[in-house]
């Protein structure tokens, strides 16, 4: 049925609408601000109240039809029509842009970081791991010591000029000897109680144990009285650990071998090591000439100073301490944060290194690098440097061992105990 009966409203008997009603079909919407008032003459006049053009239907005449066109009367400027206004965004607040979610970007960064970082890290592990020689088989050395507390591992600097070129030669002083001797041997043990550092002399009289030979595979008888350095010579690094084994009684569970060229590469990829020396020296031999003070060792300088015996008194005892103090400082500057995380260091010092090291088939660059870390800690402090105790001299110049003081060492190193045996030369 029609509510519009007679008049403008239902029950109305005036003619003047009721006024606006919201009709149910139609969704109520929400009142705009009024618009400022024009002044009166703008527009017509209807009914003595002028008519607006930029006002809506609504606020013109009072009635809301509830329709809308979508068009709006009145430009930005207040005259002619406007256009369609844009959707508005539901997750549009009125409050303008959102900020800046630092903490996520934060987060997000950290997250990519540590991804490119570990990425960088583990590439890196893998390439040097893939450069490592492990040529040594302690496997095939007989008759081996109980395993001990402690890591252990077997140092060796040997006089190989494997790569190296005539001028390279005469430049650092090496010779041209064919074939390979040791130059130095170390024992470095590892400990939860402190690290220590325990040089060989190379003239050290020792028992060379029978053995089976690592190519040939043939047993040979036991030879007493001999030098140790001669053992590398007869069957290279395996009957070297199995003569150290024999006569110390100290299982060696890792080897790690470098020669002549290798160790001066390392010391210039480094950028040089830097040294105090105590009291100046010369020495022809192995082209040494060298003041007192703090300097920066070159390779050939490096190497120079580890090999010269003859300007020392103690000759090889001398050299042994030059070594392990050179070794440390080297450690020291090796294993610092502006070498491992710059790769314009890190990879040629280990290029340089890993092209020359030989090490056992068991060893693992982890466990290199546990190595360098207790040499390190040596020079920091954490540990002591040695060399082995020695009794006196014996036949052809060579050192006599201090056996009951070696065996005590061997001891507290097996049972992870701090050292306390001293060396008197």
């Amino acid at each position: 049925m029609n509510d519009w009966q007679g008049g403008y409203g239902h029950g109305s008997t005036g003619d003047e609408p009721e006024g606006p009603r919201a009709m149910r079909h139609v969704r109520a919407q929400r009142q705009r601000p009024p618009a400022p008032q024009q002044p009166h003459g703008q527009g017509y006049d209807q009914g003595g109240q002028g008519y607006q053009p930029n006002y809506t239907q609504a606020q013109n005449t009072g009635y809301d039809s509830g329709y809308n066109t979508g068009q709006v009367y009145g430009g930005p400027q207040g005259g002619g029509r406007g256009t369609v206004p844009p959707p508005r965004d539901p997750y549009d607040d009125g409050y303008g842009p959102a900020a800046p979610d630092w903490r996520r970007r934060i987060k997000v960064g950290s997250i990519v970081a540590l991804v490119v970082v570990l990425g960088w890290a583990g590439g890196t592990y893998a390439w040097a791991s893939s450069k490592l020689r492990g040529e040594v088989d302690l496997a095939k050395v007989i008759e081996r010591p109980a395993e001990g507390d402690c890591t252990t591992y077997l140092i060796v600097g040997s006089d190989s000029r494997e790569g190296m070129t005539a001028e390279e030669k005469k430049k650092l002083h090496t010779g041209s000897a064919e074939g390979k001797r040791t130059d130095s041997m170390m024992i470095l043990a590892a400990c939860s109680s402190g690290n220590t550092m325990v040089s060989l002399p190379r003239d050290s009289w020792v028992t060379i144990p029978s053995f089976v030979g690592s190519e040939s595979g043939k047993t040979y008888k036991a030879r007493g009285g001999s030098k140790l350095n001669a053992a590398y010579a007869m069957d290279g690094p395996e009957l070297l650990v199995r003569t150290v084994e024999f006569n110390t009684g100290l299982r060696i569970d890792h080897y790690a071998e470098i020669g002549f060229a290798g160790f001066a590469n390392i010391v210039d990829a480094l950028g040089g090591v830097e040294m105090n020396i105590e009291k100046g020296f010369k020495d022809k031999n192995s082209g040494a000439n060298f003041q007192a003070g703090t300097q920066t060792l070159n390779g050939e300088q490096a190497l120079a100073f580890v090999r010269t015996r003859y300007a020392f008194a103690e000759s090889d005892l001398a050299r042994t301490k030059n070594q392990q103090k050179f070794l440390s400082a080297l450690a020291n500057q090796a294993a610092t944060p502006g070498t491992i995380v710059n790769p314009f260091k890190l990879y040629p010092t280990l290029g340089a290194g890993l092209d020359t090291l030989i090490v056992d088939k068991d060893m693992s660059l982890y466990d290199l690098g546990k190595m360098f870390f207790a040499m390190k800690g040596i020079s920091g402090g954490n540990g002591k440097s040695m060399n082995i105790p020695i009794s006196g001299s014996a036949p052809q110049g060579s050192l006599k061992w201090d056996m009951p003081k070696v065996k005590q060492l061997v001891g507290q190193i097996q049972n992870d105990e701090p050292v306390t045996v001293t060396s008197n030369r």
